[in-house]
C-alpha cells in the first residue's frame, strides 16, 4: 500500500510517517520544510502539489498540515482559512483530476463542536465552533462531503479530540512544562480546572488511522477520534506534574476563553466498531511524554 502523507514533519505527520513505514506502507513525504533529503518540498500555497499525482498513483492520501491552533486562527483568520480549508479544496481537486481511487483522510479537530449542551458528543451533534478555526475546520468537512458526493471521492474527515505525546511542543502539557523550568512551586491555568477534553495518545491516533483506512467508510462523513473519556483539566494537569514536580501547586486564574470550549467528551462507538479501543492510559501516556520532555533539557 502506498500512502502520501502532506505535512509530514508536523506532530502527527512525523509519527504517521515512522508508523506506516514500521507497518511495511510504502511512504512519500512532503511539506513546506525539506527536513529530509527524500521530503518533497512544497510551495506553502500548495501550487506544486498536483506534481506528486500527475505521474504517481497512491492508495492513501493523509492531509495531516494546516494551522493547528486556536491563537493562531484568531490573530491570522485568513492565513487560517487558506491553511484549514482552500489547501484541502486544492488536494481534493488534485485528486479528483489524477488519482481519483486514492482514499483521502483529512484531520479535522472537535473544535467543530464548540460549546455543547449535552455529553457524550457524537457525530451527529449539534456544530457551533466559537473559534475560527473550529469554524475552517467545520467547512473542510463539508467540502469533504460535497466531493464525496457529487464526485465521489472516496475521503472520510477523522475529527480529533486532544491528541498528545512525545513531540508536541504546544498546547496545555507543554505549557504547563514551560512555567514548571522557570517556578516549581507553583503553575497558573486558565479557567477554574472544572473544564473536562478527552486525551487520545498519539500511538492510539496511529491506530486509529490504520483501521480507519482498512475498515472505514470514504464516503465523505466524519468520524470521532478520541479515548471516550474525559477528565477535568486539573486532574490530568496533576497527574503530568506529579512525575516532574509534585510539590508543584496548581492555580486556575478563573479567566474563560470565549473561543477555548468548557466541556468535551467523545462518544467513539462508530471508532469502536471498526475495532478500535484505546491501549495507552492517560497516566501511562503523561508519564512518557514528562519523561521525553525532561529528555530535551
Amino acid at each position: 500500500m502506498y500512502i502520501l502523507i502532506i505535512g509530514s514533519n508536523g506532530f502527527i505527520g512525523s509519527h504517521a510517517t515512522q508508523f506506516f513505514i514500521n507497518q511495511g506502507y510504502r511512504v512519500r513525504v512532503c511539506d513546506i520544510h525539506q527536513k529530509t533529503p527524500d521530503t518533497f518540498l512544497l510551495n506553502e500555497n500548495l501550487s506544486n502539489l498536483p506534481v506528486l499525482f500527475e505521474h504517481q498513483q497512491y492508495d492513501v492520501c493523509l492531509n495531516a498540515s494546516g494551522s493547528a491552533t486556536v491563537a493562531f486562527s484568531i490573530e491570522h483568520q485568513e492565513e487560517d482559512y487558506r491553511l484549514n480549508y482552500l489547501n484541502v479544496e486544492i488536494i481534493l481537486n488534485s485528486l479528483k483530476k489524477y488519482n481519483p481511487n486514492c482514499k483521502f483522510i483529512n484531520l479535522s479537530s472537535a473544535a467543530v463542536y464548540g460549546n455543547p449542551i449535552t455529553l457524550p458528543l457524537s457525530e451527529k451533534s449539534n456544530k457551533k465552533p466559537v473559534s475560527p478555526y473550529g469554524k475552517h475546520k467545520l467547512l473542510s468537512e463539508k467540502l469533504l462531503e460535497l466531493y464525496a458526493k457529487i464526485n465521489q471521492t472516496p475521503c472520510i474527515s477523522m475529527r480529533i479530540f486532544s491528541v498528545y505525546g512525545n513531540g508536541l511542543r504546544k498546547q496545555l502539557f507543554w505549557d504547563i512544562y514551560q512555567q514548571l523550568k522557570k517556578n516549581n512551586t507553583q503553575v497558573e491555568l486558565y479557567g477554574n480546572g472544572l473544564e473536562t477534553r478527552d486525551f487520545i495518545h498519539i500511538s492510539d491516533l496511529m491506530k486509529a488511522i490504520n483501521l480507519i483506512i482498512r475498515e472505514g467508510s470514504f464516503n465523505g462523513t466524519a468520524v470521532n477520534v478520541a479515548s471516550g473519556t474525559s477528565y477535568t483539566v486539573h486532574q490530568a494537569a496533576e497527574i503530568f506534574i506529579k512525575h516532574i514536580s509534585p510539590q508543584t501547586k496548581i492555580v486556575f486564574n478563573g479567566l474563560i476563553k470565549k473561543t477555548d470550549p468548557r466541556f468535551w467528551e467523545a462518544n467513539i462507538d462508530s471508532l469502536k466498531g471498526l475495532g478500535f479501543y484505546p491501549e495507552t492510559t492517560l497516566e501511562q501516556g503523561l508519564k512518557n511524554y514528562a519523561l521525553w520532555l525532561q529528555g530535551l533539557d
